[in-house]
């Protein structure tokens, strides 16, 4: 009996070898037909231009329904989440990844690599007020601030006191929401507020104005990133969804007003706030050296604030292979 179970289980393994079926070391695969399935982030605020063409056009389901491959898109805003998601093997490819999110994540032991930079928009974050007393970041001094900690608005203010000759310690800083500290500043329970996005176009329109955006301090720097394992796996799926991404730049040079009142209408902000957006992005995806910087002085604003134990070392967690030269 013994020796029957041996020849059949031989016999077995030779007709799985001829007929195609024989089982793959998933560690070095880079076919696609053991994928069924890539989840996507889908992340549409403050304006994310390529997202929202890659979604209304269905470029993804196009590229990788050419293989019967099915494409979701989780809507996962928070970084920490996305991040998560990717350690648990829930998500594939963060689209739109603050870069404050992927170090962390890093940091703490997550398979997190940066395959392309997705948008660089230091315009699209401010330090705003309405006060009248307050026309700079000199006449912080002792004021209430609220925005959300841990992100680029904090480490916008961060760097915005530090130019001024100060530092967190000489304002009353308040962790919140960006409606909450919005609403906070216009009801008069705090000085300043932190705030991006159409948050800002709406906030001047009901009388606030701005102090300074991240202009000249910091390039807001958002990444896309995958896992090193899928990386590895697959690096032929990872080109072809960076080539997707890429497409999706090119039909905003060639569609502009198609894209804005796409914008418009997938945001639910006027077309005439979304054009006037749009020129603060930078979505060029390439990987520059000053881009490696920006996330390094990301990184030091972390350890100095407590919010990071330990730094890595940041070109270790790029892969600047897939982006078209």
């Amino acid at each position: 009996m013994k020796r029957i179970k041996t020849a059949a289980a031989m016999l077995l393994s030779v007709m799985l070898v001829f007929s195609g079926c024989a089982p793959k070391d998933a560690g070095t695969s880079t076919e696609t037909g053991n994928i069924e399935k890539i989840n996507i982030s889908y992340v549409k605020l403050p304006l994310n231009m390529p997202s929202i063409v890659e979604k209304e056009k269905n470029m993804f389901e196009e590229e990788f329904g050419k293989d019967g491959i099915e494409v979701t898109f989780p809507e996962i805003t928070e970084g920490s989440k996305m991040t998560q998601a990717v350690a648990a093997g829930s998500l594939d490819f963060c689209n739109a990844l603050g870069g404050t999110s992927a170090i962390l994540a890093a940091a703490n032991g997550v398979d997190i690599k940066i395959i392309g930079i997705y948008s660089r928009a230091p315009k699209a974050f401010t330090v705003m007020t309405r006060s009248q007393d307050i026309n700079g970041l000199a006449d912080l001094k002792g004021k209430k601030v609220a925005g959300p900690k841990g992100t680029i608005l904090h480490q916008l203010l961060i760097a915005g006191l530090s130019e001024a000759g100060m530092s967190v310690d000489d304002v009353e800083f308040i962790n919140m929401g960006i409606p909450e500290a919005v609403a906070a500043m216009n009801s008069g329970n705090v000085d300043v507020a932190l705030v991006a996005g159409p948050a800002v176009t709406k906030a001047v329109s009901d009388g606030a104005k701005v102090i300074t955006t991240g202009e000249g301090l910091l390039d807001a720097t958002i990444v896309i990133a995958t896992s090193g394992k899928f990386i590895k796996e697959h690096p032929d799926m990872t080109a072809r969804y960076m080539a997707v991404h890429s497409r999706s730049l090119d039909f905003m040079k060639d569609n502009r007003e198609e894209t804005m009142e796409m914008a418009a209408k997938e945001t639910g902000i006027s077309k005439e706030d979304v054009e006037k957006m749009y020129d603060w992005y930078d979505f060029n995806p390439s990987i520059t050296q000053k881009d490696v910087e920006e996330l390094e002085k990301t990184q030091e604003f972390l350890l100095k604030n407590g919010m990071l134990e330990k730094g890595i070392d940041i070109s270790s967690i790029i892969d600047n292979s897939f982006v078209s030269k």
